[in-house]
């Protein structure tokens, strides 16, 4: 569906601004945005992807990955086509990297907001989350969804790449209750070249999120190569440190795909230093994701004890938090708990 999108000024010569997103885009007339789903028409700016979802199933919270939010629960999570981002390794490349300039077929099913909320509902879910393509580019989609989700007693949730602006980030924050950021590399020539991006606004983004009332964690795919020598690892462990410790730091198993089919998958030892790398920077809880055996198990950072407890694919999850407290020493655990 067709919709005038939000967050956009209009500009001299029937050109318009989109606000969204880093990118800025300034579009011509019939121009689509670098996410190839925003097009100026006649000087407004219209979104290609409203009410149309590529992906739409249950996935458990543990997948997104969100480990100290609300686990155990399920989230009714949706994804429409279309990403701002280039990455040369997108594991979700097939539905990403689609672009509405294409000849105009309708991608995916047509699902109203009102529709996801009740779906949700009656699947059991806790949240919805918005994820595998890049929830900024499907805003007012987004948005809408939220907003009535939050009225019916749901919660949502953002998967993304931290690219938004500071203005879409201030206008979903009241009906935003979590997020996984991923901070994909610290070196700004890895964005520009691998995702066609640049660093600082996902850094600025994190920083803001850390500041509010959203629950973040963050995620790092390890790319042999391109992402994994001990010093950048280093650099978004004492980040993430310096924003708030207890954020939930996600280091995830590089396996080929897309354009980097001939890239090795990740050796697990270069998980485990790099685990080693986050707790020795002063990170509470570091996680290692793809890697078998690694269930994600919640210690408590005060007395070490096993507060949630992960098993058989994260099916399994058993909670220990009262009131969000360790129930052995008192001390509180960073999250959203039941």
């Amino acid at each position: 569906m067709i919709r005038e999108a939000m967050l956009y000024e209009r500009e001299e010569g029937q050109k318009v601004r989109c606000r969204l997103c880093s990118h800025r885009c300034r579009i011509s007339e019939d121009r689509f945005g670098f996410c190839g789903v925003r097009q100026n028409r006649d000087g407004i700016l219209y979104t290609h992807v409203y009410g149309e979802v590529i992906a739409a199933q249950v996935d458990p919270i543990e997948k997104k990955p969100l480990y100290h939010f609300l686990p155990g629960t399920d989230s009714y999570s949706i994804a429409t086509i279309g990403c701002n981002f280039r990455c040369d390794f997108c594991q979700n490349w097939s539905i990403s990297q689609v672009s509405s300039r294409e000849e105009r077929i309708q991608w995916g099913k047509m699902l109203s907001p009102e529709e996801i909320v009740a779906n949700a509902r009656q699947q059991g879910c806790r949240s919805i989350s918005y994820t595998y393509t890049e929830p900024t580019i499907f805003f007012e989609y987004a948005y809408d969804t939220a907003r009535l989700a939050k009225d019916r007693g749901l919660m949502n949730v953002f998967v993304s790449n931290g690219y938004m602006t500071g203005e879409a980030l201030s206008t979903i924050q009241p009906v935003l209750d979590a997020c996984n950021i991923d901070l994909k590399s610290f070196r700004d020539r890895f964005y520009r070249s691998t995702c066609k991006a640049r660093l600082k606004p996902v850094l600025e983004s994190i920083e803001r999120i850390g500041g509010s009332d959203i629950w973040m964690e963050i995620t790092t795919l390890v790319v042999p190569g391109l992402n994994d020598s001990r010093e950048e690892l280093a650099d978004i462990a004492k980040f993430i440190a310096g924003v708030n410790p207890a954020i939930p730091w996600h280091i995830s198993r590089f396996y080929p795909a897309y354009r980097t089919s001939q890239t090795r998958a990740t050796p697990e030892e270069k998980l485990r230093e790099a685990r080693e790398i986050g707790t020795s920077h002063g990170l509470q809880h570091v996680y290692l994701g793809n890697v078998a055996g690694e269930y994600g198990d919640i210690i408590c950072p005060n007395c070490s004890k096993t507060v949630v407890k992960r098993q058989a694919g994260m099916r399994e999850v058993a909670v220990h938090i009262e009131e969000g407290r360790c129930p052995f020493c008192g001390h509180r655990v960073a999250g959203v708990f039941r």
